[in-house]
């Protein structure tokens, strides 16, 4: 297997920035949702991004947010890709930001619009960078805490990389990545001491229970 890339989601402060940094996490994840907790300012996230050292990459997490309007933003922030949370995945063209599509998964069923999603971007030359699975949680876009159906995605291939996201921990994530096998891990409230507070010491650990796996 190919080094599993790890995403800090959830960023809001400078020492959380440090925490994934010194971690050795590929990306944080800032996030441009006003209702949730873990909600970034655009003013605010300037500061953030500046204090990202070389090769960590910051991406903009939008909850059903028209595309000019989050372009626009990743623009004007300096951000290398976008993630879109929402109902049903954006089929305008992001470039130059690569799209990572988030998808609720629950039953089979799931998987297939996935795929159909992903076939018509391709047929349109617009594939996304990467497609998301979180856990399906109803009126929630995710940050629950909750697990994906790992056993469901076990050899699942959408066609691009797939991230999983949902619930993981430091303790479950090696099991997750040996049943999924994804391109990446994207993990929010499992290394926080509060929710908008980042555990530098779970933060660490995930990291290294990732690259033990």
């Amino acid at each position: 297997m190919s080094r599993i890339r790890v995403k800090i989601c959830g960023v809001t402060t400078i020492d959380d920035v440090h925490a994934a940094a010194d971690a050795g996490a590929d990306a944080i994840g800032l996030n441009f949702h006003a209702p949730s907790p873990r909600f970034v300012d655009p003013h605010a996230a300037g500061p953030l991004i500046r204090a990202l050292p070389p090769f960590l990459s910051p991406v903009g997490v939008f909850v059903e947010q028209p595309v000019p309007q989050m372009c626009a933003l990743a623009y004007q922030l300096g951000l290398q890709s976008v993630q879109w949370v929402g109902r049903e995945p954006p089929q305008e063209d992001t470039y130059p930001f690569g799209l990572i599509a988030a998808f609720r998964v629950q039953q089979a069923a799931d998987l297939d619009v996935i795929r159909a999603y992903v076939d018509r971007m391709r047929s349109l030359a617009r594939a996304p960078a990467a497609i998301l699975i979180d856990a399906h949680v109803p009126g929630q876009f995710g940050g629950t805490g909750q697990t994906a159906p790992w056993k469901l995605l076990d050899g699942f291939d959408p066609g691009v990389p797939l991230i999983l996201a949902g619930g993981l921990t430091p303790e479950n994530v090696a099991e997750a990545i040996r049943t999924v096998r994804p391109y990446g891990v994207d993990v929010a409230s499992g290394v926080e001491s509060s929710p908008r507070r980042k555990d530098p010491k779970k933060v660490l650990h995930f990291v290294e229970a990732v690259r033990g796996a």
